[in-house]
C-alpha cells in the first residue's frame, strides 16, 4: 500500500513537472518568435530557426495541457486542492515573466489608460488620439486594426490601465508586467470563491479548481495573453457566491464592479435580483436596492474616472465585433451558406442576419432563465447565459470562455461533463502566438461542421438523458422510483 501511494505521489509530481516543462518551452519559443514584436521584451532566447520554434511552442502547450489532463483526470483518489494550487502557481510563473501571448490586446489597454491619464476620453476615441508626442511610444504596439476604435472596456479597468501607464511611463514591458499581476488578483479571487461556491451548491471544489483556476485557458490567455476576462470572471464569481450565501448587497457590488470591467456581467445582476425578488416579500425594496447600488457604483467609477457615463454606450459592445473569425459560430454559419449559395447576398451581410437571430435567441433565452432561476441554479443558468452570449455573438474569442466555464463547473451536475475539459483544450490551440487564428476565414466551413457535430451530440445526450429519466428505477428496497411508477403499479 505503502508503494501505491508513493508511486502515486510521484506520477503527480511527474505532471507537475511536465507541466512546468511545458510552460517553460512555450515561453521561451514565444520570446523568439515575437521578438521585437512589438517591443524587444526584456529576455529572449534563441532556440534556432523559426519553424524549429514553432514546434517546441506547440510542444509545450501540449505537454501543459496532457499534465493539466493527467492532474484532473488521475484514478483513484483525487489531487488535493493545495497541491493544484501549487502545480497551477509553478506553471503560471514563466507565462507571467514572459512576452505577450496569442494578442496585443494588453498595449490597447495600456494605449487606452494612457489616454485617460492625459484627459483624452478612451470611449470618445481611439488610440490614434496619442499620435505626435507618443507616436514612438505605446501607440506604435497598438495594431492598427484597433488604433481608430474606441474603448470597449468599462471605467473600472481603464481607469486602473491608467494608473499602470502612470507608473510605468514609458517602461513598456514593466507595464505589462503590472497588468499581469492584476490579472494575477483575478486568478486570487477564482483560487478563493470557486471552490467556495461549488461546495455551496454541493459540488466537488477540487474538480472546480482544477476546471477553472488552473485550467491551460485561464493560464496562456489570462496569464500569458493577459486578457482582463480573468479579473471580471473573479468578480463575477466572488458575486455570484454572496449571492448564494444570501447577501445580495454584496453580491450587487461585485457584479457592478464586474461589469465596470467587460459590461456582460450586468447579466449576473439581472439573475441575482431575480433570485432575491422571489425569495423576499418585500419585493418593491428588491428592485429598489439592486438599481441603486447599482447606479451607485457605476457612478462612483465613472466619477473617480472622469469618464461620468460615457462608457455606456453601443461602442463598448460593438467594438469586439469588427473582426471576423472563422470560429465564431455566426460568421462560420455565415460562409458556409454562402459558399453553399455561391451567389446572392455576400458572406458579410449573412453574418449579420445570423448575428441578428442568434442575439435575438439569446435574449429569449435569458428571458427564460430569468423565469425560472432560483439560488440553486443561478451559476449554472448564469453560465449557459454568457456561453450563448459568447457563442451567438459577433465574435467568439477562446478567452471569453472564461466567463461561462467558470460559472458551469462549479455546478454539481455540469462540472462532469466531458465536453468541459475538451473545449478547454481545444480552445488553448486556436490562435498561433502572434494573434492571428490558426484557421483562416475561408476555412470558416469546416468550423461549422465542428459546431453541427458537437450540437448533434449535446442534442443526443439530452434526448438520451430524459429517455432515461422517465424510466422507473426499482430500489433496493423495492420501491419504484420515476415518472412512470404508478403505471407500473398498476
Amino acid at each position: 500500500m505503502v508503494e501505491v501511494r508513493g508511486a502515486r505521489r510521484h506520477l503527480v509530481y511527474g505532471w507537475v513537472g511536465l507541466g512546468l516543462a511545458g510552460s517553460l518551452a512555450l515561453t521561451a519559443a514565444d520570446s523568439q518568435l515575437l521578438a521585437g514584436k512589438p517591443i524587444h521584451w526584456w529576455l529572449t532566447v534563441h532556440l534556432g530557426s523559426r519553424e524549429f520554434c514553432h514546434h517546441v511552442f506547440w510542444a509545450g502547450l501540449l505537454a501543459l495541457c496532457v499534465a493539466w489532463l493527467g492532474l484532473g483526470l488521475r484514478p483513484g483518489r483525487p489531487v488535493g486542492r493545495r497541491l493544484l494550487l501549487l502545480a497551477g502557481g509553478v506553471w503560471a510563473v514563466p507565462l507571467l515573466l514572459g512576452p505577450a501571448l496569442f494578442s496585443g490586446d494588453m498595449y490597447s489597454y495600456l494605449a487606452q489608460g494612457d489616454m485617460l491619464r492625459l484627459g483624452i476620453n478612451p470611449y470618445a476615441h481611439g488610440p490614434a488620439a496619442l499620435a505626435g508626442a507618443h507616436q514612438a511610444g505605446v501607440l506604435k504596439t497598438v495594431s492598427p486594426f484597433w488604433r481608430h476604435t474606441p474603448a470597449p472596456y468599462g471605467p473600472l479597468f481603464v481607469g486602473l490601465a491608467a494608473a499602470i501607464a502612470a507608473i510605468a511611463s514609458s517602461h513598456l514591458v514593466l507595464a505589462v508586467l503590472l497588468l499581469r499581476v492584476l490579472e494575477l488578483g483575478g486568478l486570487a479571487l477564482l483560487a478563493v470563491y470557486v471552490p467556495r461556491l461549488a461546495r455551496a451548491l454541493g459540488a466537488d471544489p477540487d474538480r472546480a479548481v482544477w476546471l477553472v483556476v488552473i485550467s491551460p485557458l485561464v493560464l496562456v490567455e489570462a496569464i500569458g495573453g493577459g486578457h482582463n476576462d480573468a479579473l471580471m470572471a473573479g468578480l463575477l464569481i466572488a458575486g455570484v457566491t454572496y449571492a448564494i450565501e444570501r447577501r445580495p448587497v454584496v453580491a450587487i457590488v461585485l457584479c457592478a464592479l464586474a461589469a465596470a470591467i467587460k459590461l456582460p456581467a450586468l447579466a449576473a445582476i439581472v439573475l441575482i435580483a431575480a433570485c432575491w425578488f422571489r425569495a423576499s416579500d418585500a419585493r418593491a425594496r428588491v428592485l429598489a436596492t439592486t438599481l441603486a447600488v447599482t447606479a451607485g457604483v457605476f457612478a462612483v467609477v465613472g466619477l473617480v474616472t472622469t469618464v461620468g457615463v460615457s462608457w455606456i454606450s453601443s461602442g463598448t459592445l460593438s467594438t469586439p465585433g469588427r473582426a471576423h473569425l472563422a470560429i465564431t459560430p455566426a460568421t462560420a454559419a455565415g460562409y458556409t451558406l454562402h459558399s453553399l449559395i455561391g451567389s446572392g447576398p455576400s458572406a458579410h451581410t449573412l453574418e449579420s442576419v445570423i448575428v441578428g437571430a442568434a442575439v435575438a435567441g439569446t435574449a429569449v433565452l435569458g428571458l427564460v432563465l430569468l423565469r425560472r432561476v432560483r439560488y440553486e441554479r443561478l451559476a449554472l443558468y448564469l453560465g449557459v447565459l454568457l456561453l450563448a452570449s459568447v457563442l451567438g455573438g459577433p465574435v467568439s474569442w477562446p478567452w471569453y470562455l472564461i466567463w461561462g466555464t467558470a460559472l458551469v463547473a462549479v455546478d454539481p451536475r455540469s462540472q462532469r461533463w466531458p465536453l468541459l475539459p475538451v473545449a478547454i483544450v481545444v480552445a488553448s490551440f486556436v490562435i498561433r502566438p502572434n494573434g492571428i487564428l490558426m484557421l483562416p476565414i475561408d476555412e470558416a466551413p469546416y468550423a461549422f461542421a465542428v459546431y453541427a457535430a458537437v450540437a448533434l451530440a449535446v442534442v443526443a445526450v439530452v434526448v438520451l438523458r430524459r429517455r432515461r429519466d422517465r424510466q422507473p428505477v426499482l430500489r433496493r428496497d423495492g420501491v419504484i422510483r420515476g415518472p412512470r411508477a404508478v403505471e407500473v403499479l398498476r
